[in-house]
């Protein structure tokens, strides 16, 4: 199921009671919203393009991890996260199954 978002799009290629799976497609230039789970658990795999992630880290703060090709990176469960495009950006998304788990802080697009 392909779903058209202000930043891209998304496609729900798995969702079970265990687990979900995502394509997360993020247009140069676009952002997702900064946000939260309160109880989904995700991992991302950049499988194309470029993006920043930035993350909340032990003492709170936002950290600013740059993905390239290939690379990973897992959220754990209450960490504020955003993703950033530097180039048109493929991601796949693997996670746990609460794919409506979603708390925003700041979003470009008037979701809050």
């Amino acid at each position: 199921m392909k779903i058209e978002k202000p930043w891209g799009y998304e496609k729900i290629w798995a969702h079970t009671s265990n687990y979900a799976g995502k394509i997360l497609f993020v247009k140069k230039g676009k952002r997702l919203s900064l946000q939260h789970h309160q109880q989904k658990e995700e991992t991302l795999y950049l499988q194309k393009g470029k993006a920043i992630v930035l993350l909340e880290d032990q003492d709170g703060s936002l950290k600013e991890h740059t993905l390239q090709e290939e690379d990973s990176i897992h959220i754990a469960c209450g960490k504020k996260h955003r993703i950033i495009a530097i180039d048109d950006s493929l991601f796949f998304e693997v996670s746990t199954p609460q794919l409506e788990d979603v708390i925003r802080h700041q979003d470009d697009y008037g979701r809050i």
